[in-house]
């Protein structure tokens, strides 16, 4: 099927009804496409320097919102040196490349070079600021950067309390990302900072390098807030990339609720491949169709709902009659054109892309109400749930365009 085809709405509905309702892919065939819908929408990946203990798993988990026992869980041997953590585990978004040991045994990091030469990347340098003895990442970054200068690189400076004076807590406001470093940070501290990062003021390579202060804890350690630094974190993130890896993960300010956290995260994994199935030669709408199946009914799962023939034809039934033919058409066609950023040769295949994702963010998005709602024991409101869809099929395109900007040039 061809992406003309993929705007017409009623073949859409039609194929989404058949995978829910009648699911009849083969297994095989979808992870052929699925693999190469990940070759064309790869995960991205942020390569985690530093040594044990460093704060590397608190910053996947501050960034992710998964709790720390869960990381420990996910992470899978990658090279010789290293693993990684993809996430969320079934429909990644973003990738994390942790390297062990460094200081501890002779590291050549060749074969992690290898492995993120060919994928958007971030090299991020871990280093407790109480940690004199750096050598071993100091000498791993500059070989980095002597073979891949463009490497942007970040650095996050951790475990700032253990250098506080006693009864001192967080200075507010976060005064860190100050040049020259302000003195109203504690003496000891100030000067640990100061002297790590003079120690790479020679560093190789012209791509910018950014340096951020946190100190990432549980609630249960007593310091307020936890999270202290994750904002500026955040920012230099989105300052050395352009993935919109944030909203991806956090999704937008007002989603606190842990179960639309959780769901958002979801979404937008499972919107990425569907963009990627979108994005070959001929869009495999029956593959899309099944990703969107997967990605109800792991929603529904989140929300303790039974996805059996009764509640998917209710479903279907509230969302389907808005949702139908040129109405989908419509939405979609006003929501794409508006991101997509070049007309000619790849028009076709940004359309597919950006509709395949859109329409699985905007059906993501609409199922969190679906589910909330029952989950809460109140009535679903059709109309409402058509508003949530157009609604988020625009934001999804939104959500997507930085990547299919990285797609297009």
């Amino acid at each position: 099927m061809n992406w003309n085809d993929l705007k017409n709405g009623t073949a859409y509905w039609e194929q989404l009804r058949t995978a829910l309702l009648e699911p009849k892919v083969d297994p095989a065939l979808l992870e052929a496409s699925l693999r190469e819908a990940r070759a064309k929408m790869p995960v991205p990946v942020l390569w985690l320097l530093g040594k044990t203990q460093s704060g590397k798993t608190s910053i996947i988990r501050a960034l992710t919102g998964s709790p720390a026992a869960q990381i420990g869980n996910g992470f899978q041997p990658c090279t010789r040196n290293s693993r990684f953590y993809d996430f969320p585990a079934e429909m990644p978004v973003v990738r994390f490349l942790d390297t062990r040991g460094l200081g501890e045994v002779a590291y050549d990091p060749g074969d992690d070079m290898h492995y993120c030469e060919a994928q958007a990347h971030l090299l991020v340098a871990v280093m407790k600021v109480a940690d004199v003895h750096q050598a071993a990442v100091f000498d791993v970054l500059h070989a980095i950067r002597r073979r891949h200068p463009e490497w942007p690189l970040l650095i996050v400076q951790t475990g700032l309390h253990e250098l506080y004076p006693d009864g001192c807590g967080h200075i507010q406001p976060w005064p860190y990302a100050a040049d020259p470093l302000p003195e109203t940070i504690p003496l000891d501290l100030r000067r640990a900072l100061q002297a790590q990062r003079d120690a790479l003021k020679l560093l190789p390579g012209f791509a910018p390098v950014r340096w951020v202060a946190a100190d990432l804890t549980l609630p249960e350690d007593g310091l307020a807030p936890p999270d202290y630094g994750l904002e500026g974190l955040w920012q230099a993130i989105e300052s050395l990339t352009s993935l919109g890896l944030q909203h991806q993960l956090s999704g937008d300010r007002e989603v606190q609720d842990l179960y639309a956290r959780t769901a958002h995260q979801h979404i937008a994994g499972y919107a990425l491949v569907a963009a990627g199935l979108g994005a070959l030669p001929v869009v495999d709408l029956v593959a899309v169709s099944a990703v969107q199946a997967k990605l109800l009914h792991s929603l529904a799962l989140l929300y303790g709902q039974h996805w059996d023939r009764s509640t998917i034809t209710e479903f279907l039934g509230l969302a389907g009659a808005g949702i139908a033919s040129g109405y989908l058409a419509r939405l979609l066609s006003r929501a794409v054109t508006k991101f997509i950023p070049i007309w000619g040769q790849t028009a076709g295949a940004l359309w597919g892309a950006s509709s395949s994702g859109a329409t699985t963010y905007a059906l993501g998005k609409a199922a969190i109400y679906f589910f909330a709602q029952r989950k809460d024991g109140l009535n679903v409101d059709a109309d409402t749930l058509r508003r949530i869809y157009a609604e988020e099929l625009e934001r999804g395109a939104a959500v997507l365009k930085d990547r299919l900007r990285g797609k297009s040039t």
